[in-house]
């Protein structure tokens, strides 16, 4: 039923050593019930983790209680009316794969969500985003197992309080429920979301002769995550580490004085500014702090050279974030969750 003292390495692209207590790997929603209501039974004050690739996990110790994986990569594409359809994904298929998928089956929104690491469960728990899109745009229910209970759930997409990076996943209801399956909803039409400012230009610039598809855009947007983000088999990361941080306009005017060139988005509740930019400006850029660093491609990517502990990824984080403060009056914060 689980593997005791198992190693956590495989599991999390920081590379980070950790071991749990045990480990259990589920191919179904019955054999994860099954599992839950034994460990309750023998562990009953044990943690529970759920993990799918670990793309964005920091292990910052050995995790004492059970980790739960899911091996469940099964989807169905389900009508909904003449101009959309649902696909029903289990939890712990590739993102990635999951992307193709949907191209392949000439469902359209998530190509700008292309080569994103991680799982189609973390998606809904992360709401990950890219380019101007957000997984939560798409997100239509959710499904679950209450870890207390074991009971069955299912979530509509209002009941989730997504925000940016954020869902209710990670704040009320954290640690409560394993997802198992979520349903996007998404468009028969192409309809491509390119207004993103540096996709835009990079569109622009790439002389495309051919008109813009789906598949096109999906190739393009790997292209560009290839080259600003490490593969973890090279370097151990959690991809971007930070979240950008969204100031007031008075903030901004008062930054863009100093840097008239500083890059922004502007959101519905202020102004973002890319984490990346603050940091590099700060000098750490392809920093490196031990085998803890920064990547010489990205400064929103904090690597493992190779040895890092969780500890020392955490105490380069905090470095950064006091230069941030000390040198912008601007609060950055971790993306990554800390186990």
């Amino acid at each position: 039923m689980w593997t005791e003292n198992f190693s956590l390495l495989p599991y999390n692209t920081f590379g980070i050593q950790a071991h749990c207590k045990r480990f259990v790997d589920y191919q179904s929603v019955d054999e994860l019930r099954e599992s839950l209501k034994q460990i309750h039974h023998s562990f009953p004050i044990d943690p529970i983790l759920c993990v799918g690739e670990g793309s964005n996990l920091l292990f910052t110790k050995d995790f004492e209680g059970t980790v739960i994986h899911s091996s469940m990569t099964d989807y169905e594409i389900l009508p909904y009316n003449d101009q959309h359809a649902l696909i029903k994904a289990e939890a712990g298929l590739n993102w990635d794969k999951f992307v193709a998928i949907c191209l392949e089956n000439k469902l359209y929104g998530l190509e700008n969500l292309s080569y994103i690491p991680g799982t189609v469960g973390a998606s809904a728990v992360q709401n990950i985003g890219a380019y101007g899109v957000e997984a939560e745009q798409y997100i239509y229910r959710v499904y679950a197992i209450e870890i207390a209970t074991g009971e069955l759930r299912t979530f509509s997409h209002n009941e989730l309080n997504y925000g940016y990076r954020q869902s209710i996943f990670k704040q009320a209801w954290k640690g409560q429920f394993i997802i198992t399956h979520v349903a996007y909803k998404l468009s028969l039409q192409f309809n491509p979301q390119i207004q993103y400012g540096s996709l835009s230009k990079v569109i622009a610039e790439s002389g495309m002769s051919e008109p813009l598809t789906a598949q096109s855009l999906r190739e393009l947007i790997t292209k560009i995550r290839r080259t600003k983000l490490p593969e973890p088999t090279d370097l151990g990361s959690a991809g971007s580490f930070f979240m950008n941080p969204v100031v007031t306009s008075e903030k901004f005017q008062s930054l863009q004085q100093a840097y008239p060139n500083v890059p922004h988005y502007i959101v519905a509740d202020g102004i973002k500014v890319p984490a990346g930019w603050l940091i590099e400006q700060c000098g750490w850029k392809g920093h490196r702090q031990g085998a803890a660093g920064v990547y010489d491609k990205q400064a929103l990517v904090l690597v493992n050279h190779g040895g890092a502990t969780g500890a020392d990824i955490v105490a380069l984080s905090e470095a950064i974030c006091r230069s941030v403060d000390e040198k912008f009056g601007i609060q950055i914060k971790p993306e990554v969750n800390f186990i």
